[in-house]
């Protein structure tokens, strides 16, 4: 009998515990008014607002899983882009070397930290205030001491020919070789075709020449760099690197064999791959009358490393 008083009285200050702390909860949020509550995200780079939330008190309160919830899909889509919006990210643009061998520099990989804007919005849900997006920045992963030696061996090379005779192919050819030559490609870089190149207009140089589409040929400006791209795609690929994106002509090109094609257009389909050797390299393109020539090259010592990760793996 006095074991079950006893499990009562316990229940008892159990039940008024938890009531005391929703009561507390709810009274501190009661006193803030859900203007004072608005939580105002800051671009770092503007210092502008780029979004207004206020939590409601069943967010708060009833449902704060799902308002976490929901932050989480509001944050991702904020970063990545929607239809309506481009998003935050921006893209690593790659160093290159030019030819009196200095570096052009390029550009971080640019993101948002999703996980830590969640938790930074829901530590202000309660009081509001300013929060500046938190951003991380990605390098290129090489050593600028390694330059000297990137041409020292060579890991892969394809070559592909072409009817000189066509003065606007071949410039086009020449003009997407010339774009990504030199172009240094870190341990785990991106490398997109598109964002390396740039647009194909006359500005830029390209011509009018035979170009696929939807499975014709027709005049365009830059027809025929499809066959720089694709000459790249089957040098990297003798490599182990991973593909990110590449897409198939709608008819087959002649120049290199069926199926192992990487079709681009600016602002629309494109090659992309990652580098995951474990080790940077350097894009090399030759280009002569009739022909052009894509060498991935690194230096021996990345070459040895390379060579050790492989014996490993077999």
């Amino acid at each position: 009998m006095f074991e079950l008083k006893k499990v009562l009285f316990m229940t008892l200050i159990f039940f008024l515990s938890i009531n005391a702390f929703h009561t507390n909860a709810q009274e501190t949020i009661q006193s803030e008014t859900p203007s004072q509550r608005t939580i105002k995200i800051i671009d770092p780079f503007t210092k502008e607002i780029v979004k207004n939330i206020t939590p409601t008190d069943y967010d708060l309160i009833v449902d704060i899983s799902q308002y976490k919830k929901e932050l989480e899909k509001w944050v991702h889509q904020f970063v990545n882009g929607s239809v309506d919006s481009g998003g935050y990210r921006k893209s690593m643009i790659l160093d290159k070397i030019d030819e009196n061998g200095e570096i052009i520099k390029g550009r971080p990989l640019i993101t948002v930290n999703e996980e830590e804007l969640v938790e930074l919005i829901i530590q202000h849900s309660f009081s509001g205030g300013e929060i500046e997006l938190p951003l991380k920045y990605t390098k290129s992963d090489y050593s600028i001491k390694d330059i000297p030696y990137f041409n020292e061996v060579v890991l892969a090379s394809y070559s592909t020919r072409f009817r000189a005779h066509n003065s606007g192919r071949s410039k086009n050819i020449e003009l997407s070789a010339m774009a990504i030559n030199n172009v240094i490609v870190g341990n785990n870089d991106i490398f997109s075709f598109n964002s390396v190149v740039g647009p194909r207009d006359v500005a830029s140089g390209y011509q009018m020449a035979p170009e696929i589409i939807r499975g014709k040929m027709i005049m365009g400006i830059g027809g025929g760099i499809c066959q720089t791209s694709s000459t790249l795609f089957n040098a990297v690929d003798q490599l182990d690197i991973k593909i990110i994106e590449r897409h198939n002509h709608s008819r087959d090109v002649g120049y290199v064999p069926k199926g192992r094609d990487a079709t681009v257009s600016f602002g629309g389909l494109d090659f992309v791959f990652q580098n995951t050797t474990g080790i940077p390299f350097i894009v090399k393109t030759y280009y002569q009358k009739g022909s052009i020539t894509i060498q991935i090259k690194t230096s021996k010592e990345y070459e040895q490393i390379l060579k050790n990760e492989l014996s490993h793996l077999h």
